[in-house]
């Protein structure tokens, strides 16, 4: 009998330990800013990954151009719109950033990419107030943690720390 009960006890805490790795692991979301190899839009439009492609070559002006295609044919897209929002970031339009940032969290209010990306761009703006509402709003999505929850942390840290 005791042999059974201690057991039947590794067993479980075998199975509590192997959920706690579990609950440890990264999550992998909506937005495509997890962390992990996978292509997270993998799924979506060729134009959509011409535009992706454009982004990551640097080239903002094509990226908003495409961008600015696969949101008119897609206008449910909060991935579109986000990438739209930080094309014209780069490019210096913060007015359209944002904007285009409020709709993909319209479309998607848990957009871990949106809120790290709108918060990046209130920095930019000298606005840390709403920079850390977004950061406390990843702290809420991200439950554990997560890449955006980060970035936009030591985005934050950095523009704290920086003379003034």
């Amino acid at each position: 009998m005791r042999g059974a009960l201690r057991s039947g006890a590794l067993r479980c805490i075998g199975v509590v330990c192997l959920l706690l790795t579990l609950l440890a692991l990264p999550a992998r979301g909506a937005g495509g800013d997890e962390d992990g190899g996978a292509d997270p839009y993998a799924g979506k439009s060729k134009e959509f990954q011409a535009a992706a492609a454009a982004l990551s070559k640097g080239d903002y002006r094509r990226a908003s151009e495409l961008f600015a295609r696969v949101v008119e044919a897609t206008p449910n897209d909060a991935d579109a719109f986000n990438l739209l929002g930080y094309s014209h970031r780069k490019l210096g339009d913060y007015d359209a950033a944002l904007r285009f940032y409020g709709r993909a969290l319209g479309l998607d209010p848990k957009h871990k990419g949106a809120h790290e990306y709108i918060g990046e761009t209130y920095l930019l703006l000298g606005d840390l107030a709403r920079a850390k509402e977004h950061l406390a709003q990843l702290d809420r999505i991200c439950w554990l943690s997560c890449e955006a929850y980060r970035d936009l942390k030591r985005a934050i840290a950095a523009y704290e720390a920086r003379p003034r």
